[in-house]
């Protein structure tokens, strides 16, 4: 299994609804596409629960690296290039991965991100990172990636409704006051692919 993202910064205003217009009108040409496990199209919105910026930002996993090559240089990200420039692709390692049979149904991601330190000796890291993070037993699908070109790593939780700790502001700023080197960002999920 391969993860995979793009990004796509937007101006702080960027109408957000002609993303929600493409989405609507493209987003299932995705749908049984060749060896996606998912594709959840994210956006987050500035000033929407704590978000410092607008963004696009399609999380995808993929069951084999033959769809990621197809969908990659064979035509459909051509979208992407035509309407946003080139953009920078992030590729991960699913560290761990859970999805529900009801997982179309989500509406909400939580992407919490942070660097993985230098050490002497990387034996056991998974599971001591995955201990550290924050528990989503009340999400319907949750994926752990890491990128060690990078050396980093991101959760995302998926959610059908989002849970007061993470749309209070003041609730939100307490779970991330225990993980102060952690970046949290808050997607809406216009649509979900499998």
């Amino acid at each position: 299994m391969i993860a995979m993202q793009y990004k796509i910064p937007l101006p702080a205003d960027y109408d957000m609804p002609i993303i929600r217009r493409r989405v609507r009108t493209n987003g299932h040409r995705t749908d049984g596409f060749r060896d996606l496990a998912l594709k959840a199209y994210l956006i987050s919105e500035k000033g929407s629960h704590g978000n410092v910026s607008n963004h696009y930002a399609p999380f995808y996993l993929w069951n084999d690296h033959n769809g990621m090559n197809e969908f990659l240089l064979n035509g459909p990200y051509d979208a992407i290039l035509h309407s946003f420039g080139w953009q920078q692709v992030n590729i991960g390692v699913p560290l761990s991965v859970r999805i529900v049979p009801n997982f179309p149904q989500v509406r909400w991601a939580v992407e919490i991100a942070g660097r993985i330190p230098q050490a002497a000796s990387l034996k056991g890291f998974g599971g001591k990172l995955i201990e550290q993070l924050p528990k989503t037993q009340d999400a319907i699908g949750e994926a752990v990636i890491y990128n060690p070109d990078k050396w980093g790593f991101s959760q995302f939780a998926f959610y059908e409704q989002l849970p007061e700790k993470w749309s209070d502001e003041a609730q939100r700023l307490t779970q991330l006051d225990a993980y102060p080197s952690f970046e949290a960002t808050i997607y809406e999920v216009l649509h979900v692919s499998q």
